[in-house]
């Protein structure tokens, strides 16, 4: 055995003991009192998958799934044994989708009774999104040395052409519809005009819905709410001096307020609360399929840097067991997908309309994007659910063949080829391709946006020539995408579930138990994992770029680009 490997198994054993641990600790059920405080603390990401492995929460690598957080604030708004909700509020590392579902499970606390207030604990050059959270909230505090800059909304694109220029690397592009600026962040330098009026299309919804949410939410106008962010407030005694938040105080100054008798409630105790406790009687079970990361062929969980992937294998196996358990009612199929791999998004398309036929009501549910493969998955269901800020439509489709003949150039390398057919160069990649070639990769992706097309058509009960205008690759946000028909209703995972019930005829408040596909890794399944090593180093140099280029990472190490593929547009954040 190598000294490596041997290292490698001591640490298993390590964490192996440390796991046993975990499991046969115990979670008590914690006592809740009435009139109690819960103080529930939300910061950094949250995923869209399964509960996270158990190995990776020892090790502190693991995101807290978004439905975890979801399920705590309705147990809160069922549980008349909570006075206050105290959310301590830091750095959110989530999109518009999730900081809008987020925004409403704390008004549906409000409005269910309970008295709400968030403490801004950021420290950031943008707070945008969290005070859009907190806005809803019946008081909102910033911490004393937070940093709570709320400065409007703006776009940040990252393209890396003149890179590529810079070290000879061209590129043979084919795609279909103006507006797919995907190939943009890697052959161009700027916008072209079609993406740059998409981007300006989707800044304005955002603006928008960001604008006369606080507006309504703070009693102001919307005018006072853009004089306010007008003036550049960073510091929370700005927020205070014009009236959007109500004071700068310590966490324990506001707990002491809450509860003077000390009956506090942490969120990490009370998640552990059994929800019949709380009048929770389930009449139905649901699945929840999640569909997280780029859109690819075959099997795995995670790509080559361990971002979660919506593997076409791996969904057909969950989606297809979902759909054939006895105990399951319906099925929402939670998206949270920039598209991949046309053939992919193809085959998932093709499980979900297959399974349509068993009777059971599947409704697809949005989460931050679920543009061009991700939308291709969902166009077969019963019906769309889509938060107003999430990023979808897309529908376009492009190839990006590399031509290294120029770098190779630079380095002295020559290139010699041969071939014995006419149009055998069309998989070459060292040297500029034929006009034939160039052709034939452009009428292969035209005929893949020709079935996109009509597979929307077909799920959107479209004409294929309306869903044609609609498309070209645009982006929408969901609040758009509701307008023109892409979309059925606009709302969270809460609505999606509301959607199922009626289409089952039951009241659609009616509680369900929502059952996560696929199943979490066993511990014997993370240990081999563990055993046969899957660490890769590139991951922590990674991990040190810039907030923009990690975007970049599941499409540099797992998108096979000399194929045609369904991603969404140019890398771009908006904040």
């Amino acid at each position: 055995m190598t000294r490596r490997r041997r290292i490698r198994t001591a640490v298993v054993v390590l964490l192996v003991l440390l796991a046993l641990g975990f499991i046969f600790r115990g979670e008590a059920e914690p006592e809740v009192e009435p009139g109690s405080t819960l103080v529930l603390r939300v910061s950094g990401a949250y995923a869209e998958t399964v509960e996270a492995p158990l190995l990776a929460r020892l090790l502190g690598e693991a995101r807290e799934p978004f439905l975890d957080l979801l399920s705590t604030l309705a147990l809160a708004e069922r549980d008349d044994r909570i006075e206050t909700l105290l959310v301590r509020l830091g750095n959110l590392e989530i999109g518009w989708g999730k900081v809008q579902e987020l925004r409403d499970a704390i008004e549906r606390v409000g409005a269910a009774g309970r008295h709400t207030i968030v403490l801004l604990e950021t420290n950031a050059l943008s707070a945008n999104g969290e005070y859009f959270v907190a806005s809803v909230a019946d008081e909102i505090y910033a911490a004393p040395g937070a940093m709570t800059p709320v400065m409007g909304l703006s776009i940040e694109a990252f393209f890396l052409g003149g890179l590529f220029e810079k070290l000879g690397i061209e590129f043979d592009v084919a795609k279909a519809g103006r507006y797919k600026g995907a190939v943009e962040s890697y052959t161009r330098k700027d916008f072209s005009e079609a993406v740059r009026e998409n981007m300006a299309s989707i800044l304005d919804s955002f603006d928008r819905q960001f604008v006369s949410g606080i507006a309504e939410a703070r009693g102001m106008t919307i005018e006072e709410v853009r004089a306010a962010i007008d003036t550049g407030p960073v510091m929370p005694k700005d927020l205070v001096a014009l009236g959007m938040i109500d004071g700068v105080r310590h966490v324990e100054e506001i707990a002491c307020d809450c509860d003077e008798d000390a009956k506090l409630i942490l969120g990490r105790d009370y998640r552990n609360i059994d929800p019949a406790s709380v009048g929770f009687n389930a009449v139905a079970r649901y699945a929840i399929v999640y569909g997280s990361g780029v859109v690819l062929s075959g099997s795995g969980r995670r790509g080559a840097l361990s971002d979660p992937v919506f593997a076409a294998d791996a969904f057909g196996k969950a989606f297809g067991d979902a759909i054939r358990a006895d105990d399951i009612d319906g099925v929402i199929l939670r998206i949270d997908s920039p598209g991949g791999s046309a053939m992919a998004s193809e085959e998932i398309w093709y499980d979900v309309k297959r399974a349509r036929k068993s009777g059971k009501p599947i409704v697809a549910s949005f989460s931050d994007v679920a543009a061009s493969g991700g939308y291709y998955a969902a166009v077969a269901a019963d019906g769309i659910v889509s938060p107003p800020g999430a990023l979808t439509g897309s529908i376009g489709v492009f190839a990006l063949r590399p031509i290294a003949e120029p770098l190779l150039a630079k380095l002295g390398i020559s290139v010699e080829t041969m071939r014995r057919a006419r149009h055998a160069d069309f998989q070459f990649v060292l040297e500029r391709p034929s006009k034939g070639s160039q052709e034939r990769l452009q009428a292969s992706v035209l005929a893949i946006y020709q079935l996109f097309l009509e597979r929307v058509a077909e799920g959107r009960n479209l004409d294929v020539a309306r869903v044609d205008q609609l498309a070209e690759g645009r982006v929408w946000t969901g609040e758009q995408a509701y307008e023109i028909g892409l979309v059925d209703e606009l709302g969270g995972l809460h609505a999606a579930v509301q959607r199922v019930n009626r289409m089952r005829g039951i009241d659609e408040d009616a509680d369900v138990l929502l059952v996560p596909y696929p199943q979490a890794q066993t511990l014997g399944e993370q240990i081999a994992g563990l055993l046969k090593g899957g660490f890769d180093p590139a991951s922590l140099w990674l991990e040190a770029l810039p907030a923009p280029l990690l975007e970049l990472r599941s499409g540099l190490f797992d998108l096979p680009f000399e194929v045609p593929l369904a991603v969404s547009p140019t890398i771009f954040k908006i904040d």
